[in-house]
């Protein structure tokens, strides 16, 4: 299950996994080779590693294109979930300068030296460019030698916190700041060019056609040219455009060979720094044909002056089926643009004259934190920039069809959720993925990591999510599969069980859930619990009543089903002896720290939830339960300075877990922490974050790699499994923000730093965080939804910063309207 080499793996490792390895392989190739469909998580063909990626574009749910630090289009992400990994050459800026009447530089603004277009001019010199980002902007600056003018690409998505319409939009702004530095006149052209595909075997086959475009609202005006890819399945339209406005021409080329020299484009442009302009659409490619498009600005630039040019790309592909191929899909945007598949110019010019207004917001949201001193620089770059993934997770946003009712939703087995149908008609459906390489959308026990950011930022595609989450756990589907893990057979999905995941974007995701075939996830002990606990903190931060309301009867109902692992009623869960948990390689038996802390967390939550809804019964239910628990938990568990891994007695039952207060880290965003909603002792708590810190993050690779997640009480690595002698990026961010709330701030930042330097700087993973490395710089799962837990950093943050928020809430809230 993790893509290390055998060198990176013990034979003890090796041996344990022999059995998973061949059922593994059979049924990859069942899947891949007779089915002819991708891998869930395809072990034996890991993504390579490239350190060439920068800010994505576009919204969220509407596909993404990946830009890379030195200005290529480099990953694709329009069909659903999936992902291809191609520099598409053609993709281009090129400027041209002319003074005086004569054209005296024109070079394409990239370093390739490719063997296509070959009449271009390429090569550009990376001393004189520069590269920054902070998402959803980046800044690419061009120097231009011996030219004394300076370009500055300002790329703009439209990410904005609380938008919950130009967020979804799928478009990307690129805004040309042209700086002359001459004691003269410069004519300044910039020309986008783009291929009409995604790099992919598609491109050519046949049938795809350019058209020229105008589109004229309020007085604004853009021009460019639409690009129609034809496939059978998922077909779009790319647009690329510019601005026309005064000063500004805005000239195009409907269609070139971008596997041919591409001579006749260049000649184009250096005769009079405008393209041609011809009428008229483009006659569709034959098979084995590839076309592409180019849009051209331009404006004089006074001598010692500045001019800006404004150009957008933007792809419109409204319907989309999953790989199942059984249900049309329209994305969010379609509720503001139309379904058609005709909106490419509306989008274009919607993006061209809003990006200004997108821009004054996202500067609103993220300048107090840019100007807050008292934060170090790489964690204002960590906390915007893993933000990436809410976009470029594989990330879906759906409407639903207008004809949907109630029991379309809510399945077989009904779920009483009186609000259900409200919020997804009014927010659509929201699913992103476990990681690019893990394709399951909404992984429940990770997403429990990674949804800070979005309750923070778009409570209501949270709570959206949650209402998905909450339909499937009183259903069931009883088909028996077998799991790979241990190979036994099973039901998909057990009634009253939160999913591991709400499907495979290669099949039909809310339709068939649970696309994890290593283990029975009914019997994890995690996910019940972190359902839980998401539910009272959404409405801790939203003060939605509704919402706790109808999600009161379903966290009773996973709760119900949770007590059974209390197999000696001492009011603590027992793990099972296998990995029965988000580490699921990771061994764990009896009383443990991790699930143990959770169940304690979910049950004090219980009471609180119970308290505020003024059910007496249930709240003194779990109150008995707690009390109980919590005399287990320290018992069995606390060894004088931290929690114990678990309670079985095995060798490495002693292990420090980097996560082993992920129950205090939940309690303490929602202010459950203290008074009479103490669970654990705080001078036990502070004990164990301070041996964590001395022993995981310190005594680990120097203390500059962040947390290891199992450290032995000698100061070694454990080395039981896998996973337990890894680094997790989103644990470690989690682990920080528990150390921030308990007053160890100088070590939460020191700990989280760790990841942020290995990752972005050490590895060049940006804008692919993993899920997980070790000291040796072995890496697995790249572009992961954990990470996003940072933004539990910057809520810690702003609890400190203020007094502690106080839900909104009447003495009661009754269970029944």
């Amino acid at each position: 299950m993790w893509p290390y080499g055998p060198g990176d793996l013990s034979l003890r490792e090796v041996l344990r996994h022999v059995g998973l390895g061949l059922r593994y392989f059979r049924w990859w190739l069942k899947k891949t080779r007779i089915e002819k469909k991708p891998a869930f998580i395809d072990l034996l063909c890991a993504v390579p590693l490239q350190q060439i990626y920068g800010c994505p574009l576009g919204g969220i749910g509407g596909g993404t294109i990946t830009r890379g630090w030195r200005g290529e289009f480099c990953r694709w992400q329009l069909n659903p979930g999936i992902y291809h990994y191609e520099t598409v050459i053609a993709d281009q800026f090129t400027v041209c300068l002319r003074c005086k009447g004569q054209t005296v530089y024109q070079q394409v603004l990239s370093m390739e030296r490719p063997s296509t277009l070959q009449g271009w001019n390429w090569g550009y010199c990376g001393h004189y460019a520069f590269y920054h980002a902070l998402y959803p902007h980046a800044w690419m600056v061009y120097e231009l030698p011996g030219q004394n003018v300076v370009l500055t690409c300002r790329q703009i998505s439209p990410v904005i916190p609380h938008d919950y319409k130009d967020s979804s939009l799928p478009v990307g702004v690129f805004i040309w700041e042209v700086e002359n530095g001459r004691d003269e006149d410069v004519d300044v052209s910039i020309m986008f060019s783009l291929q009409n595909g995604t790099g992919t075997k598609e491109d050519r086959s046949g049938g795809h056609w350019n058209e020229p475009f105008t589109f004229e609202k309020e007085g604004e005006r853009v021009a460019g040219v639409l690009l129609h890819h034809c496939t059978p399945v998922n077909p779009f339209t790319f647009a690329i455009s510019a601005r026309e406005k005064a000063g500004v021409g805005v000239t195009h080329l409907t269609a070139f060979n971008p596997a041919g020299s591409g001579r006749e484009v260049w000649q184009d442009l250096l005769q009079d720094g405008q393209l041609d302009s011809p009428a008229g659409k483009s006659s569709p490619t034959e098979k084995g044909e590839v076309t592409a498009a180019a849009v051209c600005a331009s404006c004089r630039v006074p001598a010692q002056g500045h001019r800006t040019l404004e150009l957008a790309l933007a792809w419109d592909m409204p319907g989309i089926y999953f790989g199942s191929k059984e249900k049309l899909h329209f994305r969010r945007y379609t509720r503001f643009f139309g379904s058609r598949g005709d909106a490419a110019p509306a989008l274009s010019h919607h993006a061209l004259t809003h990006y200004e207004e997108w821009e004054r917001k996202i500067e609103a949201w993220q300048n107090p934190i840019l100007e807050n001193s008292q934060l170090p620089s790489w964690y204002k770059s960590a906390l915007f920039n893993e933000l990436y993934f809410l976009t470029d997770g594989g990330t879906i946003w759906v409407e639903l069809p207008p004809d949907c009712c109630t029991e379309d939703l809510q399945g077989p087995a009904g779920s009483g959720l009186s609000n259900l149908l409200p919020v997804l008609q009014e927010y659509g459906r929201f699913a992103y993925l476990e990681g690019q390489e893990y394709r399951m959308y909404n992984t429940y026990d990770v997403h429990f990591y990674a949804s800070f950011a979005l309750v923070m930022l778009w409570p209501k595609l949270q709570i959206s999510l949650q209402y998905d989450v909450a339909v499937t756990v009183v259903n069931e589907d009883v088909q028996p599969r077998q799991y790979l893990m241990c190979g036994q057979t099973g039901p998909v999905k057990t009634k009253n069980v939160v999913p591991h995941d709400i499907g495979d974007p290669a099949d039909e995701p809310w339709q068939r859930v649970n696309a994890y075939l290593m283990h029975d996830t009914a019997n994890w002990k995690d996910l019940n619990l972190k359902f839980v606990l998401q539910v009272y903190r959404d409405y801790y931060l939203t003060h939605d009543s509704l919402y706790l309301r109808d999600m009161w009867p379903v966290c009773q109902a996973v709760m119900e089903s949770e007590l059974k692992f209390d197999v000696d009623n001492d009011g603590l869960i027992e793990n099972g002896g296998f990995a029965d948990q988000t580490y699921d390689a990771w061994v764990v038996n009896g009383a443990s720290a991790y699930c143990g802390g959770l169940w304690l967390a979910a049950v004090c939550m219980m009471c609180k939830m119970a308290e505020v809804l003024g059910d007496a019964e249930t709240q003194q239910k779990y109150t008995d339960i707690l009390r109980k628990g919590k005399e287990a938990y320290e018992r069995l568990l606390w060894n004088g300075k931290y929690y114990n891994y678990d309670s079985s007695g095995s060798n490495t039952s002693s292990s420090i877990m980097s996560d082993q207060c992920a129950g205090q880290w939940f309690l303490g965003a929602c202010d459950l922490d203290q008074g009479e909603f103490e669970v654990f002792p705080k001078s036990h708590i502070v004990s164990a974050l301070k041996t964590v810190f001395e022993k995981n993050v310190m005594g680990f690779a120097g203390g500059t790699m962040g947390a290891v997640n199992g450290m032995r009480p000698s100061g070694v690595p454990d080395t039981s499994s896998v996973q337990s002698s890894e680094v997790w990026v989103g644990v470690v961010y989690a682990l920080a923000a528990t150390m921030i709330q308990e007053g160890l701030v100088e070590e939460g930042f020191r700990t989280a730093e760790g990841c942020y330097r290995t990752v972005w700087e050490q590895l060049g993973m940006a804008f692919q965080t993993p899920e997980a490395y070790r000291e040796k710089k072995v890496y697995r799962s790249l572009a992961y939804m954990r990470p996003l837990s940072i933004w539990s950093m910057q809520l810690a943050l702003e609890r400190r910063a203020t007094c502690a928020p106080t839900p909104a809430q009447p003495s009661q809230v009754p269970i029944h309207p």
